[in-house]
């Protein structure tokens, strides 16, 4: 049964996020037809983005799959790709979210666009249902959209344009509005600068690099800035 309490959590969840649960379902649109596109069945699409929920590692790994990678492959890249999960938890407000299944599922759905949203909340307005509703919102348009994809097939949507850029398009929305909750233009500065270095150095691994980067810059920002004399 739910209660006042997490209606009115679902609500608030649903008003910030609605926009980002309706550009997650049209990126999995774009997943769904991704998949059919390349011979493999529909149904393949949303059980994909269900188990996975794993945003760029699934488009790659379609071609992974058509391509028969061998294992050891497909698991390196996944590595690559999503180790910059293993930063996202130094600030996800996991802590506010109760009961072991529910940081387990939390855990599981900690995509971008979640840690985007929430890491810049005022931790006083998180609750464990707003933060499960949230994530939960993104799993089921991500999934349902590949479902969606998935149906109709490359015939009908292969030759939409536009598809390909709701995520990047997505990003940038998300990045804009965390500016301008917490604007901090030299952190700002570090991160463009990072993701320089990384696009110049490693291509291949330019999110993990990236991400490697920003953090030493951020470590080594708040320990000068801890000094008296700083």
């Amino acid at each position: 049964m739910v209660t006042v309490e997490e209606s009115s959590d679902f609500r608030d969840a649903a008003r910030e996020c609605g926009p980002i649960w309706v550009g997650m379902c049209g990126l999995g649109v774009g997943f769904g037809v991704l998949v059919t596109s390349q011979g493999l069945p529909w149904w393949l699409a949303p059980v994909i983005s269900g188990v996975l929920f794993a945003g760029s590692v699934e488009f790659l790994l379609v071609g992974m799959l058509v391509a028969s990678a061998p294992v050891v492959a497909v698991v390196t890249t996944t590595l690559l790709v999503n180790g910059r999960h293993l930063f996202y938890g130094l600030t996800f407000p996991l802590e506010h979210v109760q009961g072991r299944a529910a940081r387990a599922y939390s855990v599981f759905a900690l995509c971008d666009e979640a840690y985007a949203v929430l890491s810049v909340r005022d931790p006083r307005e998180l609750t464990s249902a707003r933060i499960l509703w949230t994530q939960a919102g993104m799993h089921v348009g991500w999934a349902g959209g590949s479902l969606l994809g998935g149906v109709l097939g490359g015939s009908l949507l292969g030759e939409v344009p536009g598809l390909d850029f709701i995520l990047t398009a997505l990003f940038l929305v998300l990045s804009m509005d965390a500016f301008r909750t917490r604007p901090d233009p030299v952190t700002l500065a570090i991160a463009v600068a990072a993701a320089g270095v990384a696009v110049l150095l490693v291509p291949q691994a330019m999110i993990l690099v990236a991400l490697v980067v920003f953090t030493a810059a951020l470590v080594v920002r708040h320990r000068m800035q801890g000094r008296p004399d700083a």
